[in-house]
């Protein structure tokens, strides 16, 4: 079995991170998915090829929450997070192979931590962008990018329109501030580690500061 491995959320401020993992027999059993980045594709085709890949391949999930990225961000880095889950779904799938999108300007190094935390031998092929050049990679992007929206869309039922979780949507910026202005403290599902929450909560004491003077 060979496997491919990408995640969807990293850089999200709100919400969680998800690894996913497929793995096929061959790459002959994917070759007419007509599977791309998942970020090139529509919502209603991620979720069209989201059932072929379920239906047809091995996939394992791991959806870490914000308050876990909080907390292993005291520990390790971002990276070696990302690892680390990579290497869990590789375990799950047990491949000969692993196909890896590099979270590391390194790929090599990259290849060598996400090895240190399998227990079997795998071979570790690791690239930036693998996304695009292997079809197995992208199809774990899509189940990725796919479990992560539809985690987001039970937070919204929760928690109301805090848009798509990333730091460059406004309808998630204008969550945050409102929620902020409200409670004073960042909501549940907020990475507080992240620089966007810590930079909104020092305006909102500074501007408190300049108003009680």
């Amino acid at each position: 079995m060979i496997c491919g491995v990408d995640e969807a959320g990293k850089g999200s401020v709100l919400g969680p991170m998800v690894i996913a993992g497929v793995g096929v027999g061959s790459t002959e059993m994917i070759d007419g998915f007509g599977l791309r980045d998942s970020k090139q594709l529509s919502p209603s085709e991620r979720e069209r090829l989201f059932v072929l890949i379920k239906k047809k391949c091995k996939v394992a999930t791991v959806v870490i929450s914000a308050a876990e990225i909080d907390a292993f961000r005291r520990e390790m880095t971002l990276n070696t997070c990302v690892a680390r889950a990579h290497a869990e779904v590789i375990a799950q799938l047990a491949p000969e192979i692993a196909y890896v999108d590099a979270c590391d300007v390194n790929p090599f190094r990259y290849a060598e931590t996400v090895r240190g935390y399998l227990s079997s031998p795998c071979e570790i092929v690791s690239e930036h962008h693998a996304d695009s050049t292997y079809p197995v990679v992208s199809a774990a992007s899509i189940v990725a990018k796919v479990t992560r929206d539809r985690e987001i869309a039970k937070l919204a039922k929760k928690y109301g329109q805090i848009g798509s979780g990333y730091p460059s949507d406004p309808e998630t910026i204008a969550y945050l501030n409102a929620y902020i202005d409200e409670h004073r403290i960042p909501p549940p599902i907020a990475r507080k580690s992240w620089k966007t929450v810590s930079t909104l909560l020092a305006k909102k004491t500074q501007s408190s500061l300049t108003s009680f003077f």
